[in-house]
């Protein structure tokens, strides 16, 4: 029940972080907080599974857009095309693959 409490908290703080700062601060707010609802919030896995980079390792930046954009059909992983853009997703997958800023 708490975890339930804690993903609703992070998914209602969404609309207020969306409309700060710049675009790739919306967007790490966007990874923290609505991936980091199921992936956790240190993206250490969760509902979802880890997305660190070791996690990712074997993984191309242009097929985990298209997991982003498009969601993954029968889980919890939802589609985000509508709400971020092709290069958005990139910038994304990418720095997932990095390692994600803090």
């Amino acid at each position: 029940m708490i975890h339930f409490a804690v993903a609703v908290l992070a998914l209602l703080c969404v609309p207020v972080l969306a409309r700060a700062g710049t675009p790739r601060a919306k967007l790490i707010a966007l990874v923290r907080q609505d991936c980091g609802s199921c992936h956790g919030l240190t993206l250490k896995g969760g509902l979802g599974p880890a997305l660190l980079p070791q996690d990712l390792a074997g993984k191309s930046v242009e097929g985990l857009a298209t997991i982003i954009l498009d969601g993954v059909p029968s889980t919890p992983m939802p589609p985000w095309r509508g709400e971020l853009s092709s290069e958005d997703a990139r910038w994304i997958a990418q720095k997932l693959k990095e390692g994600f800023p803090q």
